[in-house]
């Protein structure tokens, strides 16, 4: 039985925010995004050269271009617009879901691929990336345990830049692809970008449970045309995205299930703890996926999943510590390191603005629109969060305004100054969800037009800027 072509209506909580509030926040992220470009161009020369990006705020360098991508991007790009919409609003949804993560692998891989596929099969082996290290992990056990020591730089055999800044778990992960024959640039990039795809999959799996099918629905193509899908194809942090985005699925699937005192959403627990016990080994900064984890909770009002994913995560960190590993040497190691490098003279008064205009790159207009309607859904009323919650598509609006909140400590910490459009993919992906909010019940052109919006946006980063990683 197939659904009808029109979106339901959206919930009273939803509907109150104006669509001239809708178009201000879109109108405000585009604007951010302009004056990030056009700031640094009225700058002194040495104020543009400790950016350490030429074309701030993204992390590359201006040169307008075409490739072997452009034709398959415009034409995802044109379809998922014209029939995306309608699409979504049918069939079976675990179909709907696996294939939004298939459009989006694909709309990646054309925009990676425009500066040329080579330049996408070598992102991963430089000198100073993840490749690079692999041939000389003979002994795991062996690397684990010197892993801290080795972080600071100047010294014989200080890691490379990506594999000091990162926990083991990234390291680890190519050395495992490599020994079952998995090696190399193109096999890595192939890796990252399937795993980080399969993320669209697991957020609507995780929206579905909290706000209800239709919320999913409506936003599924927006997630098909990530913006971010641009970093999702040339970085390893598209990995730590969909771990990231599968752990807080489970973790929703869990408290949803718990709370109907279905015993199923036990092993869904564990499975939530394992992956986001994993991910603050991919990344340190993802221990800030707590907050969103917090807010998925919540939504489900249930921390009965706790009880599970807690232990679970434990279990990951005293693997570690069992193999020669302390996250927190390692932090205090990625520290010094990283005010050993460029960080130490990169202009905090830029990038503390510069990074949200940079994230703002990777969720679109579409999602600035999405982070005021998930405000607004939020914001004072006379209901208790109780009450609030009993309409659950509620629930979306929380977790996009925790993943907005978990940029805003990263960003005022002063650890994450640029390239942040890669760095937090792991909360833009959900950020990008929220356009669901806001084209709930709209009629099928309105939906079309903040998809065209979108998806203009990160083709005109592809074909402008040549991506660094």
């Amino acid at each position: 039985m197939t659904r009808p072509s029109t979106v339901p209506a959206p919930p009273a909580a939803l509907r109150r925010a104006p669509w001239r509030s809708e178009v201000a926040w879109a109108a405000g992220t585009a604007l951010l995004v302009a004056a990030a470009f056009v700031v640094p161009r009225l700058e002194s020369r040495g104020f543009r050269m400790r950016l350490v990006a030429e074309a701030a705020p993204i992390f590359g360098r201006f040169d307008p271009h075409v490739g072997v991508g452009t034709v398959p991007a415009l034409v995802i790009a044109v379809v998922v617009v014209a029939w995306g919409p309608a699409l979504a609003q049918r069939g079976p949804f675990p179909a709907l879901a696996w294939g939004t993560a298939l459009v989006l692998a694909g709309w990646s891989l054309a925009l990676g691929t425009v500066g040329g596929w080579h330049s996408f099969a070598t992102k991963l082996t430089g000198y100073d990336q993840y490749l690079h290290e692999v041939p000389g992990v003979h002994d795991i056990g062996y690397m684990l345990r010197s892993f801290a020591r080795r972080i600071p730089d100047y010294q014989p055999d200080s890691w490379t830049v990506h594999v000091s800044g990162h926990p083991p778990g990234a390291l680890l992960t190519f050395v495992w692809l490599d020994r079952i024959g998995l090696g190399g640039g193109t096999c890595a990039a192939l890796f990252c970008v399937a795993a980080g795809a399969s993320g669209a999959a697991a957020v609507l799996i995780a929206v579905r449970a909290l706000s209800g099918e239709d919320v999913a629905r409506s936003a599924a193509p927006f997630l098909a045309l990530f913006p971010g899908g641009l970093w999702l194809a040339v970085s390893a942090d598209a990995y730590f995205a969909g771990v990231v985005a599968w752990g807080l699925a489970l973790l929703a699937l869990s408290g949803v299930a718990l709370h109907r005192g279905d015993r199923r959403g036990w092993a869904a627990a564990v499975g939530a703890g394992v992956l986001l016990g994993w991910a603050v080994y991919l990344n340190y900064g993802l221990v800030l996926v707590g907050i969103p984890a917090l807010a998925v909770l919540a939504a489900t009002r249930s921390a009965r999943p706790l009880l599970a994913a807690v232990p679970a995560a434990l279990a990951v960190t005293a693997a570690f510590l069992a193999g020669g590993f302390w996250w927190l040497a390692g932090y205090h190691g990625v520290v010094t390191r990283y005010y050993q490098g460029i960080a130490s003279f990169r202009p905090f008064s830029y990038w503390i603005w510069g990074d949200l205009a940079a994230a703002a790159c990777a969720f679109g207009v579409a999602g600035g629109a999405g982070i005021g309607r998930a405000l607004a859904a939020l914001g004072p009323r006379r209901e208790s969060w109780r009450h609030r919650l009993r309409d659950r598509r509620v629930g979306l609006a929380a977790v996009v305004c925790a993943s907005v909140a978990a940029m805003l400590v990263a960003d005022v910490s002063a650890l994450s100054k640029a390239e942040v459009e890669r760095i937090w993919l792991p909360f833009t992906l959900w950020v990008t969800c929220g356009a669901g909010l806001v084209v709930i019940g709209r009629p099928r052109p309105t939906v079309s037009a903040w998809l065209a919006a979108s998806a203009a946006g990160a083709l005109l980063i592809a074909h402008l800027i040549r991506i660094y990683q």
